[in-house]
């Protein structure tokens, strides 16, 4: 604090000025004073009035100097929780730069478990009061010597345990703490995780897999900030090879994050970290409950948690002691949120790692453009597992081409899947077939006039899900009925379903294998980690046959017995003019490919396709990664599109269609020129209406090296956008809807 802020704060009546930032939408952290016999520092959690109210906030530094001495509020308190850790708070502030949000926001994520800052509430325990026996009017019972004892040389207990343990009724504790025999202590609660066993055997690894551990261990252990991918095939045993990176980090007293992109991924990689450490790490997603979402952030924040996996909002976590960083698939498009702040946990794990200097690990059988781009030029290091574990060999991939082998009417699985399913059965093996669209069709039309059933509130059609007696709009949630009636022709009982969904697929395998246990897989089929743990344990038990599923069965699942893969419309990606539609093809029939003959047995791959020819087929046939990507990465090196250059995208969205035209050519009348930049737009957004918003979206393409943050903040200053308008920027976009 300079001295001319603390001769005014004193002259104010208080010790210190200091600025706290709230977890709201302001523009930046408030002054507040500090009133004599509170010491503050940054990164403590305090109290503090916001107009009429209290709100929490974080001491992020010194006072800005805005506020008049006589005009600051005081600090009402500092709360009994750990400070934010000075890593957390420098993250928080890169973040809300790189994504140009409000730092209040992003805090917002980093407390998002408020009932946490309160400390939980100590365990009532009793003692041995240091009173000799004889001065107190106590008869001596066989029951009460018996608690007497316990507690002579044993710590405190609950009344629970003490009544458990002597063999007494919780009278005989009440009437010895009535007679001054026994006191009532405070106990803070136990610690609900438990240390992993860092001399708890793991698994045999193979050459390569321990060269790979060694190494990642050795740069765990030597601290300081480094990235290293490591890229193996899939059943390679990537995750044995960073849990000795975890291994590493936890014997040097740090912690350990694991980021993986769906919750579905966690119920076998939690039980095999349990083989690995002898307990379960702590889990961070969104179904946890708010007591467990509590309890798990306060035991991270007090260092208590020494390893925890979680979906990407787990970066927010405030770790005070963080080793290591993992991101398990890291090319899921999955850890990219989509909305309030707009960020890639991927890309952010990364800067956490440069942040807090530590190790970060990033996994995936097929990484993404970005991460092999930047292993190229030699700021990732890169470890190889070509091969599977155990001896098990990658599945056999083939193409039936739709055109030649066209399935018959109303039927979508060709002859040649249908024949290797009854094979597999028949054989006592399972098998998946894979279709990435839920429900039961994708389009619901009128068979008189063609009138098509669409979202009322978005720019796509209604899709059927039979199971559940339903329309729904993947989009908005937005649910009705299959009229009676056509609203177009007046025509009664006209609507027919177009198209496969998974439940139509299931209904055709269930015709032609009506002996075969079948499950249904998609996220609106599986409500939470419980469900999801009972499918793992069927599918282990060989109690489902077939699994027919969306893409949340196409990566992280270890089956043995699976060695039949089938996927229909294996082209359904490549449409829709996405910057990264065939990249992303790509590594979603790789991972759901990898599925297949696991273990012993050989697997076998059957891609569905009316495009034979397109490179992804291609290169999946003959197991090419390496040129497919090298004329992936050198068409957008032509273009100047990301990890070549640069994007960043507006999204104008509101209720009032006229309105958002007219900010969007506003928008477009300002756009930022001059060499290496380039707008795009304004135009509809591909999804133009969504939940009742029409949308506009603009494109801004720059060299790699361009400040894009200074260029849009510029450029978002020079218009004036009406209150009805919502702008939202976003840096490094990923979908194009």
């Amino acid at each position: 604090m300079t001295m001319e802020n603390t001769i005014s704060a004193k002259a104010a009546g208080f010790t210190q000025r200091l600025a706290v930032l709230l977890p709201l939408p302001l523009a930046g952290a408030y002054d507040y004073g500090v009133p004599e016999g509170l010491e503050l520092a940054p990164g403590d959690f305090v109290r503090v009035p916001l107009g009429s109210r209290e709100a929490i906030g974080v001491v992020w530094g010194e006072a800005t100097g805005e506020v008049a001495a006589h005009k600051l509020k005081a600090v009402g308190g500092r709360l009994d929780t750990p400070p934010l850790p000075e890593a957390e708070r420098r993250f928080i502030d890169w973040v809300a730069h790189y994504t140009l949000s409000p730092p209040g926001v992003v805090l917002r994520m980093a407390m998002s478990a408020s009932r946490a800052l309160e400390p939980p509430r100590p365990s009532l325990a009793y003692a041995r009061t240091p009173t000799p026996l004889e001065e107190l009017a106590l008869r001596l019972t066989p029951e009460r010597r018996r608690v007497l004892a316990l507690l002579e040389d044993g710590p405190p207990r609950s009344p629970l345990e003490l009544a458990r343990e002597s063999g007494v009724t919780p009278g005989v504790i009440k009437g010895l703490l009535a007679a001054g025999a026994l006191e009532a202590v405070a106990l803070p609660p136990p610690s609900p995780f438990a240390l992993p066993d860092l001399g708890h055997p793991g698994v045999e690894l193979s050459a390569a897999q321990a060269a790979a551990a060694a190494t990642l261990r050795e740069r765990v252990a030597a601290g300081g900030f480094s990235v290293t991918l490591l890229d193996g095939v899939t059943g390679s045993g990537k995750t044995e090879v960073y849990f000795e990176a975890i291994a590493a980090a936890l014997r040097a007293g740090r912690q350990a994050l694991v980021l993986v992109p769906e919750i579905a991924l966690t119920q076998q990689w939690l039980a095999r970290f349990e083989r690995r450490f002898g307990v379960a790490p702590a889990a961070w997603h969104s179904n946890l409950s708010s007591a467990a979402r509590r309890m798990t952030w306060r035991a991270v924040a007090e260092g208590r948690v020494k390893a925890l996996v979680g979906a990407r909002s787990a970066l927010f976590l405030p770790f005070p002691e963080l080793g290591l960083i993992v991101v398990d698939e890291e090319h899921d498009a999955s850890f990219k949120q989509e909305d309030g702040v707009i960020y890639h946990a991927r890309d952010m794990a990364v800067v956490r790692g440069r942040l807090g200097g530590h190790a970060v690990v990033l996994a995936s059988a097929t990484p993404s453009l970005e991460t092999i781009e930047n292993v190229r030029q030699g700021r990732y290091q890169v470890q190889h597992l070509p091969e599977r574990h155990g001896g098990a060999t990658l599945p056999e991939i083939s193409v039936i081409d739709m055109r030649a082998q066209a399935p018959a009417r109303q039927s979508w699985l060709s002859p040649a899947l249908r024949q290797a399913l009854a094979a597999t059965l028949e054989a006592g093996e399972q098998a998946m077939l894979f279709l990435n669209r839920r429900g039961y069709a994708p389009l619901t039309l009128c068979r008189g006039c063609g009138h098509r059933l669409k979202c009322p509130q978005c720019s796509a059609w209604l899709v059927e899900h039979r199971l559940l007696g339903h329309l729904q709009c993947h989009h908005c949630g937005h649910t009705a009925s299959v009229p009676r009636a056509c609203p177009e022709c007046g025509a009664h009982a006209s609507f027919v379903a177009c198209g496969p969904g998974i439940e139509r697929l299931a209904e055709e395998v269930a015709g032609l294998l009506p002996a075969a246990r079948l499950a249904i897989v998609a996220s609106d089929t599986l409500g939470g980690p419980e469900e999801i743990a009972e499918l793992v344990r069927q599918v282990e038990a060989r109690e489902i046959d077939v699994l027919i599923g969306t893409q949340i069965i196409a990566k992280g699942h270890h089956f043995p017995m699976l060695t039949l893969v089938g996927v229909v419309d294996a082209d359904l990606g490549l449409d829709g003019g996405e910057l990264r539609a065939a990249e992303r093809t790509y590594q979603l029939l790789s991972q759901v490919a990898g599925r297949a003959g696991r273990e012993m047995r050989p697997g076998r791959v059957l891609l569905q396709t009316y495009r034979p020819d397109h490179p992804v087929m291609r290169a999946l046939l003959a197991g090419e990664r390496e040129s497919f990507l090298a004329v992936e990465a050198e068409m957008r090196r032509q273009a100047g599109f990301p990890p070549f250059g640069r994007l960043a995208a507006l999204i104008l969205a509101s209720h009032d269609e006229a309105a958002v035209e007219r900010a969007a050519r506003s928008f477009g009348r300002t756009a930022p020129r001059g060499a290496g930049i380039e707008v795009l737009g304004p135009a509809p957004a591909p999804m133009a209406l969504l939940r009742g918003r029409f949308r506009r979206r603009l494109l801004l393409k720059a060299a790699r090296g361009t400040n894009l943050q200074a260029v849009l903040t510029s450029w978002l200053a020079r218009v004036e956008v009406p209150p009805s308008v919502r702008v939202v920027v976003d840096v490094d976009p990923y979908s194009f809807l």
